[in-house]
Formats: C-alpha cells, sequence, structure tokens
C-alpha cells in the first residue's frame, strides 16, 4: 500500500496524540462535508473546517506559515491550508481527483516542518472517505 491510500489505525501511524488530532479534523471534515456537500470553492471549505475546529474546541491555525528552503538559504514563505495542535498538516482540495503533486505537495511541507503527518482531503467526492488520504513521512530515529 502506498502513502496516497488511506491507512487503517493498525498501519504506519504517528504518536497517539498526533493520531487522536488527526481523527478529530476527519470528524470536522466528515462534519462539514454532511452539512455542506460536494461542489464549493476550497476557501469555503477551509472556513467551515476551521469554524467546525473552533467549536470542537481543536487548536488550530489556518495558513499557518511554511518556511522554504533553498540551499541553505530562507527563500521566503509559503502557506498550509490548516496546522492543527501544531502536529497534523491539513490540505484541502476541491478537485476532480487527487493526484501525485497533492501528495508531493503534503510531502514538502512535512519535510520543512518536521512533522510527519498530513491529510489530503478532497472536499469534491460524493463520500468524504473517499477523499481522504493520509501521508506519513517517517524518519530514522535514532
Amino acid at each position: 500500500m502506498d502513502v496516497f491510500q488511506f491507512r487503517e489505525r493498525g498501519e504506519a501511524c504517528a504518536d497517539e496524540q498526533t493520531e487522536e488530532l488527526a481523527r478529530s479534523v476527519i470528524g470536522a471534515a466528515i462534519e462539514v462535508h454532511r452539512v455542506l456537500g460536494p461542489g464549493l470553492p476550497e476557501t469555503i471549505y477551509r472556513r467551515a473546517l476551521s469554524h467546525e475546529l473552533d467549536l470542537r474546541g481543536v487548536p488550530h491555525l489556518c495558513e499557518a506559515p511554511v518556511p522554504v528552503v533553498y540551499k541553505n538559504q530562507l527563500l521566503g514563505e509559503g502557506r498550509m491550508d490548516i496546522l492543527v495542535g501544531g502536529k497534523v498538516i491539513v490540505e484541502l482540495k476541491c478537485v476532480e481527483a487527487l493526484s501525485d503533486v497533492h501528495r508531493a505537495q503534503a510531502i514538502a511541507y512535512l519535510s520543512a516542518t518536521g512533522l510527519e503527518l498530513a491529510l489530503i482531503i478532497n472536499f469534491n467526492v460524493v463520500l468524504l472517505k473517499d477523499g481522504i488520504r493520509r501521508v506519513i513521512l517517517t524518519r530514522n530515529k535514532q
């Protein structure tokens, strides 16, 4: 199974606190999708998911900065859609299908931040569970 497929809890996972945050995000995203359905712009889903996370008391930051470094030179900052609890990167999409470039973006954000779990959530699906992808960046822990 590659990292672009949804993984059950028993397979590759992050620490328990990170996994709990991920479960909270997925639950909130399911509620947003249940109420709004597919077909709206990404910014609407970001605002709705942020509001739902607020209602659930889940700490998060929208458009969190990501440093862009090239050969030890800080070039500027990118922005991830939502950073949850300082541990989970959430990238929102409204596309026909998720692609390798979406996974690559999540991996780049994980590498830049030193975090290990990102969720890519595509709201442009009939069933949200079909639009959720986990990306885990494992590092050698020595």
